[in-house]
């Protein structure tokens, strides 16, 4: 599909390009957006008509965007999880969580802004970007942490995590120890059987002898 752009759109043009974009991504992102238009003949006099109120809007939301921008471009958010002990978080950090930490103090960033391909399932130091202007480059670094402490080994650049293998060396070294356990649980039950079953044995053959002697005296 052809579309003319409202604006600048990272990878295809700027605002009045006449780009060919898949239908999909024109339809899902760009139409609804108001990123752009279909490129036919009557939307081409209408972007004409509308070019210099758009120039006048995109100027005001640069401007606003700037005052967000000098306070969070490059600036370092940390977000607290629990996950396992090989990093894989209990559950996702998503657009909406970092929209909401990074709106403090006034600011307000909405998760659209936020670019995130996918949710955040591992812990970690992510440097995620802001679309908070099509003519502006934004982002924000976001450490993924269990602790304050753990974020500052993971910023400093510390692995915090415990390999799959060696976690899977030590669940096996653990079973195999529970295993020894049990195999020494049932041979001590066996041989204390064991032991019972004599002294029965032995309890029993005292009566037959009783028995047997007194029957060679009479």
């Amino acid at each position: 599909m052809e579309v003319i752009l409202l604006e600048r759109v990272g990878k295809l043009g700027k605002m009045g390009d006449v780009v060919r974009v898949k239908d999909g991504y024109a339809r899902n992102f760009l139409l609804p957006r108001n990123k752009a238009l279909r490129a036919n003949a009557d939307n081409k006099a209408r972007f004409e008509s509308m070019k210099a109120e758009l120039e006048t809007q995109s100027l005001e939301r640069k401007g606003e965007a700037g005052k967000i921008a000098a306070k969070v471009d490059g600036k370092q958010f940390t977000i607290i999880r629990q996950s396992s002990e090989t990093g894989q978080l209990y559950g996702s950090v998503t657009s909406r969580d970092i929209a909401t930490l990074i709106s403090t103090d006034g600011l307000t960033i909405s998760r659209a802004q936020v670019e995130l391909n996918a949710p955040i399932k591992a812990l970690g130091l992510y440097k995620v970007a802001l679309g908070l202007h099509p003519d502006m480059d934004v982002s924000v670094t976001v450490i993924v942490a269990r602790s304050e402490s753990e974020a500052e080994r993971i910023a400093r650049g510390e692995d915090v995590t415990v390999r799959a293998s060696v976690a899977e060396d030590a669940e096996a070294e653990a079973q195999a120890a529970r295993e020894r356990a049990e195999a020494l649980f049932d041979a001590e039950s066996e041989e204390a059987e064991g032991g019972e079953a004599e002294a029965e044995a032995e309890t029993e053959a005292q009566p037959a002898k009783g028995k047997k002697k007194a029957s060679e005296e009479a």
